[in-house]
């Protein structure tokens, strides 16, 4: 994908809360959907311009089956995701919001004045 996204998990009392932020160059999926092909309970959506790359989960399989070292590749993408979710979940529980905020300015640099303010807030657990 080139350019920033946002994943915006629609919580079943009808309010949205922002779950991940994505940077250029990184895969942007919905995992519990997307593996076990069953329906999504997330949108994915992009906060600017975007070119997006996709694939369908019989090609994937293909994939792995099929490119040398590709079940590797998809291990090494799922492991980054796996250590990005649990990282946030533990700071989501243990850090404070200043903490949780300047981790995402050191994580996001270039698109903190590029995105409303609400976003991060949602994104670092401050309910406006």
């Amino acid at each position: 994908m080139k350019r920033d996204w946002c994943v915006t998990t629609t919580i079943r009392t009808g309010k949205s809360k922002l779950g991940y932020f994505n940077k250029e160059g990184e895969f942007v999926c919905d995992y519990p959907s997307f593996l076990p092909q069953q329906p999504s309970l997330t949108n994915i959506q992009a906060l600017e311009e975007t070119t997006v790359y996709t694939i369908s989960h019989a090609n994937m399989q293909l994939f792995y089956q099929q490119v040398e070292h590709g079940e590797r590749f998809g291990r090494l993408a799922i492991e980054y995701v796996f250590v990005n979710v649990i990282n946030q979940i533990t700071s989501l529980y243990n850090d404070p919001a200043e903490l949780r905020y300047q981790q995402f300015l050191s994580r996001f640099q270039d698109i903190g004045q590029r995105i409303p303010q609400y976003y991060i807030a949602s994104y670092i657990g401050i309910l406006l």
